[in-house]
């Protein structure tokens, strides 16, 4: 028996991490009635505790994923040209040495090691320049750069380097804010007509009438209510099982696999703007990041992790690890004292059966069940293929419906790839209180919304109350109005990163200013 009444949303999803944001967001533009409902705060999880890079995956072409890498590579053109405030391409300096090793497991070791027993399971510099070749035409290269090789001894890239390092391949690839991906792909959402609801848990969902019956509850209130969908998206992350189990109340075998990311955050390291990859006699890899113009971001590593509700933090054996792989590279060694902040995510890989979490693939599967009512859950998938997963999953939903995110920047990215320094020096002239490093911010945070945000200003404090670090009551109000921000957590770790130079005080006096205005309402 049908049900009488339409459901309230065509389309209901759970999770507000980059996928199910960039669903919502892909969904709604496509005139879909949608709903979202994230049980903490958007990106709170894994979605802000990436490697912050739009890449295609050079390692992966150890395991021979050409087809997962050409991909990447091809999005990450795409997404390069639509944020061009969070996202901008960056060069990648890889040192090259004898002691470079494969993961034993990998398939291109397998070869190497049936083809050329004498490598012992090194990766040869030859082989690093083919894999590098293979990276700069596989996805059809468009405005980025090529590869081209380094003499460390003469390159500025050489300066934070051991001399023993003289040589060094340099590559492209691209820096995404991610936690900021994650709140404009929501604003656009709300914008073209989606409901976000963040803190509001999914506590159960089945089908009557041939919809979909879905219980929120409240984080903050513990009220629940119920709302209807037509389909339903289970885009939860490493809470996806989670949500298929106890909420959706499903059986079924496990089908993902949970592995921690953790980094580390170090003064800064080095005199420039470029990223360092570096290979370690493991097999394995880290990146050396600048990072937020004061520091170097270094990651990450690859752990088993138990389960969601486990607390994902870096451990001290992860961070002497990241420590002691940097220095085998570093001409000046750093401690642990140099560590200034540390963050750690829960990556869901799909559990494809691999023998080790670094060789589980990054590709994504979308499981589909109940043609009906339809349940989709997004299991995999990595940050630079978010759109390309979004249009796959709307589209299996909803056929017949072009699809457009393409060709859509995202809010405040409407300019040209390399046109964010003609934006600082226009914002810095129209408002000349803004110091460069704050305008950068603006910029690099708000393209060209930051205009919006600073109004009719002549003076800071014509912005509001300061709150420190260059973050005023008008920026504030705008993160809470049009960004989902409630905490100040939110604010000062996701869609800004203050909370490195801001004090305990600040943050907990920015918080409590916060909570105010939510009880007070809208202002």
């Amino acid at each position: 028996m049908s049900n009488p009444h339409p459901p309230m949303f065509d389309l209901f999803v759970i999770g507000g991490g980059v996928n199910g944001c960039g669903i919502a967001r892909d969904a709604a533009g496509r005139g879909l009635k949608v709903g979202l409902a994230e049980q903490g705060d958007l990106a709170a999880a894994t979605s802000s505790a990436s490697s912050k890079l739009f890449h295609g995956g050079l390692r992966y072409l150890e395991f021979f994923e050409f087809g997962l890498v050409r991909e990447s590579l091809r999005e990450r053109e795409i997404l390069l040209r639509l944020m061009p405030h969070i996202a901008f391409p960056m060069r990648f300096v890889l040192p090259v040495h004898a002691e470079m090793r494969f993961e034993t497991e990998t398939p291109a070791s397998r070869l190497l090691t049936r083809l050329f027993p004498w490598l012992k399971g090194r990766r040869p510099a030859w082989m690093i320049r083919l894999g590098l070749f293979l990276y700069d035409h596989l996805g059809g290269r468009g405005f980025l750069p090529g590869t081209r090789r380094l003499d460390l001894r003469r390159d500025p890239a050489g300066a934070a380097l051991n001399p023993r390092y003289r040589t060094a391949f340099e590559y492209s690839d691209g820096w995404v804010d991610d936690a900021r991906l994650v709140a404009l792909n929501a604003r656009d959402a709300a914008t073209r007509g989606a409901k976000i609801m963040t803190r509001t848990q999914v506590t159960g969902a089945q089908i009557e009438h041939g919809q979909w019956q879905i219980t929120l509850r409240d984080t903050r209130t513990g009220v629940t209510r119920l709302v209807t969908a037509g389909a339903l998206v289970n885009a939860a992350g490493p809470w996806v099982d989670a949500v298929l189990h106890s909420a959706l109340g499903q059986t079924g075998p496990r089908q993902i696999r949970l592995v921690r990311g953790s980094h580390i955050v170090t003064r800064r390291l080095f005199d420039h703007d470029r990223a360092y990859f570096l290979q370690g006699s493991d097999g394995r890899i880290i990146f050396l990041l600048p990072y937020q113009h004061d520091f170097t971001l270094i990651g990450t590593t690859e752990a088993a992790h138990p389960g969601p509700e486990t607390p994902a933090i870096c451990t001290e054996a992860e961070r002497d690890y990241l420590l002691a792989f940097a220095n085998h590279y570093l001409r000046d060694p750093i401690t642990a004292q140099d560590v200034v902040h540390s963050f750690a995510g829960v990556r869901t890989l799909v559990d494809d059966g691999a023998a080790s979490d670094t060789a589980a693939t990054r590709s994504f599967v979308l499981h589909s069940e109940n043609p009906g009512a339809p349940l989709l859950n997004v299991l995999g998938g990595k940050i630079t293929n978010y759109r390309a997963l979004s249009q796959a999953a709307v589209n299996r939903l909803f056929p017949g419906r072009p699809a457009w995110t393409a060709s859509a920047p995202l809010p405040g990215g409407d300019f040209a790839v390399d046109g964010a320094a003609a934006l600082i020096g226009d914002l810095q002239a129209a408002y000349p209180f803004l110091s460069p490093r704050w305008a950068t911010r603006l910029i690099r945070a708000y393209g060209t919304e930051a205009v919006a945000i600073l109004g009719k200003a002549k003076t800071t404090a014509d912005l509001g109350r300061d709150f420190g670090a260059t973050l005023t009551e008008a920026e504030l109000r705008w993160l809470m109005t049009r960004e989902f921000a409630q905490r100040a957590e939110d604010v000062v770790w996701r869609r800004s990163k203050l909370g490195l130079w801001m004090s305990r005080d600040q943050i907990a006096a920015l918080d409590e200013w916060m909570q105010s205005e939510h009880e007070g309402g809208p202002q």
